[in-house]
């Protein structure tokens, strides 16, 4: 028997993207999958392919709070994992963006992530194991121009992971995995807001070279979730791996002239 099987996990986001796919994907594998999504349209899709679905709008602390109670109701208070994947990308000139845009970006990326998860928080220990998994970014890595906001956001996550992994390793058998994607395949680049519609921000070319479909987060995720020793972060593509080390090795001053190279 799949050691999966009947596990449940709560998968934010998952009217299409990595969501849809992990979605799809892990229930497939034995998981019990419970969606959210934000919109009903895209909530009746969801369980007409057998999902059981939870709306969620993170910018709202009212809705946070009634899907909570919905995936308690589910589960009866036992959760084996969270991926919090949901969020969205503002991108623009930082001098383009206001207060109320950046606390938008900020509260769906961030602010709601963290009130989910201590809101979910007790059904994973009462599960008595289980795992939290974050959708960072590679610019939760290194922050590039004109998407100072969405990489502000994806830095607050990888911290916050990086605290609640180490709050939490003494006094539970729950594990905090980031996955860092990278470029993949999906629509999240065309679907970003924009601040500035005649001066849009676009992915360099290295970028194409390196982008994955996006199943390749798939053995990372079913790693996260099923390891005993899962990893603390998972690097989708080489740009990533990549990044990751240049923010590590190079000096700032170089990886600024890096970085503003067009």
């Amino acid at each position: 028997m799949n050691s999966s099987t009947n596990k449940s996990i709560f998968i934010t986001g998952c009217s299409s993207g990595i969501g849809f796919l992990a979605a799809t994907a892990l229930q497939k594998r034995g998981y019990r999958v419970i969606a959210s999504c934000r919109k009903e349209r895209d909530k009746q899709k969801l369980e007409e392919l057998g999902f059981e679905v939870v709306l969620l709008e993170l910018d709202d602390p009212d809705s946070v709070q009634s899907a909570a109670h919905e995936v308690f109701r589910l589960t009866n208070g036992k959760l084996y994992a969270l991926f919090n994947n949901a969020g969205f990308g503002l991108y623009g000139r930082l001098s383009t963006i206001g207060r109320q845009q950046l606390e938008a970006q900020f509260s769906s990326n961030f602010f709601g992530v963290h009130q989910l998860t201590q809101l979910l928080l007790p059904a994973i220990i009462a599960n008595g194991e289980g795992r939290i998994i974050q959708t960072s970014s590679v610019v939760g890595i290194i922050a590039t121009p004109g998407r100072g906001a969405y990489a502000a956001s994806k830095y607050a996550l990888e911290a916050w992971s990086d605290v609640l992994r180490l709050e939490l390793a003494n006094i539970s058998n729950i594990k905090v995995c980031l996955i860092e994607p990278g470029p993949l395949h999906t629509q999240f680049s065309t679907n970003v807001n924009q601040t500035e519609k005649l001066n849009k921000v676009l992915n360099p070319p290295i970028a194409k070279r390196f982008a994955l479909p996006p199943e390749a987060i798939l053995p990372k995720l079913f790693h996260a979730l099923e390891s005993k020793s899962p990893k603390v972060r998972y690097r989708v593509t080489k740009l990533t791996q990549l990044a990751a080390i240049a923010k590590r090795l190079l000096p700032d001053k170089l990886m600024d002239r890096i970085l503003q190279s067009k």
